[in-house]
């Protein structure tokens, strides 16, 4: 019985080797003749094959087999690629999918869908399938095909390639079934019985295999291998010379004589589970709390010994917060390169020519945020191959190119990673979403809005300005799921859009959800957390200041008008005993407050508190479920003392103070409130007066 932690290895590198397998193929759509995408395809599956048939997954790597055989005769020039067998080996590699899933399970995946294909897969390829269950490691190459030739193998494992999961024994079968095969053991490595640790390899093999084979189908065997082994592969006698043609490897292949020494071979990586990772980080924050409160202790007994002691504590802290949130970051490349499925299969259903195009795909981002991308990203891909992307005959007759282009890119901004998706489609008819949102009651006839406004109207649940429900989209929950699953991540959306010429959707997420740098500031007795980030400067906020702009909530920050709200105001914090003097406009203020100005959206506001404290490491913490519909806190932290901080959105709590203002005015009015404000992305301006 195989150990189940082999196993799980095993259904994890088939997972990874699968979304190769998908990458090449779609590549190879676009490339019919580029022989290195069929090398990467052939190799994807020989490994699935070959590991598979190693820890016991017979029925996978038997089917794995069949569309290896196929990839087997493109590389020899035997077969072509045509869009038929594209599109057949994408969905055998679903199917290979869907026999992990089953395998993980612990549940039987359906033969009959796998046979079926195998039959197709052999009819296209012209190969009559014999009767009974197929050899999983049976090469579809006949020893009699061509001249036969006499190679010698030199074969020798590293120490750990039993450990790693790898039988030998496996190997030299495959190669038996190649030829006339003859293997002699070299045990001159082994060691006395006292020295021998049981779960190493000590031996070598010489073998002596005369095939029809190349040398390149010879080194496929090793393939899974062959970067922790000794390997040569030479032609005996006078064929070598003979073969002087063929030693030139093809692009991407590996070299025909693979040496890599056993005393200096090195694991450059290792899999870890990301359960293992969230743990590190979670106790990466416990330790930067418990250092928090170190600082504190510190600074109050004014010991040197005890300070000297805290800043060494505070540097490892904070080395280690960094190395282990680097660990968690991964580049959105495996993210974006899914997509091309998706919008391969959308083009053939919608019966559109579209084209991915990718940018930024080496931008790096936490996992936990990766990990809830995919489903916010795919809504957007499908609206814009449904709604966005015209029609070839409509394209043309614009002057388009047949083939749309659905953009997806990703950049670093500060703390934050902007995703943008795009297309060259027909944009947004801002009148048509305003008709439509007036027909759902989302707004009154009579209400006016921006183009931004309008935009983010079509995030409203149930808005959609499609006609017809499809499979693909028109129900108008679409783009609900984007806008909720990014405020989940504490994201923004933005939208742009020029009809004609297409619409760009950017979410703007942060980098990671454990661990942020903050300001610490007070309000009264209570204390938040402010994103380092989008924190840009402090300025003191005087009485005079407050006079000269008569009790609106302005402030002149070197020549910028800058409105700004109160903290203190806008959560009810504080008594009139804190206030100290009135000025002449019934405005409360404290003799001395200071004006933190953040960036939000864009623009400059200012938020006012009583003090800033300096920077804080900031470990978030959840709210709960009870506090999931406050969207002005993101979270909260402890800090050296035991208090509590909540960490402040500050985008999230300028929309919030320009929609309250919104309304107030509205309501001194008397005009009826529209039911969906500026919503998410909505990027209007403070107004100044009365905030």
């Amino acid at each position: 019985m195989i150990e189940d932690r082999y196993r799980q290895g095993f259904l994890e590198e088939a997972r990874e080797l699968l979304g190769e397998l998908e990458s090449s193929l779609l590549e190879l759509d676009e490339h019919h003749e580029d022989i290195s995408v069929v090398d990467r395809a052939f190799r994807a599956l020989h490994t699935i094959k070959g590991s598979g048939a190693m820890f016991g997954f017979d029925d996978i790597a038997a089917f794995a087999h069949d569309l290896e055989s196929a990839f087997d005769k493109l590389r020899k020039g035997e077969l072509s690629v045509t869009a038929s067998l594209i599109n057949l080996a994408l969905a055998a590699g679903d199917q290979i999918k869907t026999m992990l899933d089953a395998e993980a399970g612990g549940v039987s995946a359906d033969t009959g869908r796998a046979a079926s294909m195998a039959a197709e897969l052999n009819a296209l390829i012209g190969v009559q399938k014999p009767d009974g269950p197929p050899k999983p490691t049976t090469r579809n190459r006949p020893a009699d095909e061509g001249p036969k030739r006499q190679w010698r193998i030199r074969f020798r494992p590293g120490y750990n390639v039993i450990v790693n999961g790898t039988n030998p024994i496996l190997l030299f079968r495959e190669l038996r079934e190649m030829g006339e095969f003859h293997v002699q053991l070299d045990a001159s490595g082994i060691p006395s019985l006292a020295q021998i640790d049981p779960e190493r390899c000590y031996a070598a093999w010489d073998i002596v295999l005369t095939t029809a084979a190349d040398r390149r189908a010879i080194q496929d065997v090793f393939i899974f291998i062959e970067d922790d082994c000794e390997l040569d592969i030479e032609l005996v006698g006078e064929q070598a010379s003979a073969d002087a043609a063929e030693s030139t490897p093809p692009p991407n292949a590996a070299s025909p004589a693979v040496r890599a020494s056993i005393g200096t071979a090195s694991v450059s990586s290792i899999r870890v589970s990301a359960e293992k990772l969230d743990q590190l980080v979670n106790l990466v924050g416990e330790l930067v709390t418990v250092q928090a409160r170190l600082s504190a202790l510190s600074a109050r007994r004014n010991d040197p010994d005890i300070l000297e002691i805290s800043e060494e504590v505070d540097r490892l802290t904070t080395e280690l917060r960094e190395n282990s949130m680097s660990i968690r970051m991964l580049p959105l490349r495996s993210t974006f390169e899914r997509f091309r499925r998706l919008v391969h299969d959308l083009s053939l259903e919608l019966n559109k020519n579209v084209e991915l195009a990718i940018e930024g795909a080496d931008t790096e981002l936490d996992k936990t945020v990766i990990d809830q991308l995919n489903d916010p990203l795919v809504h957007l891909i499908r609206n814009s191959m449904d709604h966005g992307i015209e029609s070839r005959e409509a394209r043309l007759a614009a002057g388009k190119p047949a083939t749309a282009t659905i953009r997806i890119s990703a950049l670093h901004a500060g703390a934050q990673v902007l995703i943008s998706v795009s297309d060259d489609g027909a944009g947004l008819d801002a009148q048509a979403v305003r008709a439509r949102a007036i027909e759902q009651r989302l707004i009154d006839a009579s209400t006016q809005l921006s183009e931004s406004e309008l935009y983010s109207l079509i995030m409203a649940p149930g808005f959609s300005t499609a006609r017809k429900v499809t499979d693909i989209s028109g129900r108008g929950v679409g783009m609900d799921v984007v806008r909720r699953s990014v405020e989940a991540l504490r994201g923004t959306i933005e939208m742009s859009s020029k009809q004609g010429a297409g619409l760009t959707v950017t979410l703007r997420l942060p980098l990671t959800l454990a661990i942020i740098d903050g300001l610490l500031v007070r309000v009264g007795d209570t204390y938040f957390v402010l994103p380092l980030a989008s924190s840009l400067e402090c300025v003191e906020l005087t009485r005079k200041g407050i006079e000269e702009t008569h009790g609106n909530h302005l402030a002149n920050v070197r020549g910028e008008i800058i409105p700004y709200i109160r903290l203190s105001e806008y959560f009810g914090i504080g008594s009139p005993a804190v206030h100290l003097a009135q000025t002449q406009s019934n405005v409360a203020v404290q003799s001395r407050e200071q004006i933190m100005v953040v960036d939000a959206d864009g623009a400059h506001y200012g938020l006012v508190v009583d003090e800033v404290l300096g920077n804080h490491q900031t470990v978030i913490k959840n709210l709960g479920r009870l506090y999931r519909d406050v969207q002005v806190v993101s979270g909260a932290t402890i800090l050296g003392n035991g208090t509590v901080a909540l960490i402040l959105d500050p985008h999230r709590l300028v929309q919030s103070a320009v929609q309250m203002n919104t309304d107030n005015r509205r309501a001194e009015r008397n005009v009826p409130l529209r039911r969906s404000e500026a919503g998410p992305g909505g990027r209007d301006r403070m107004q100044p007066a009365g905030m």
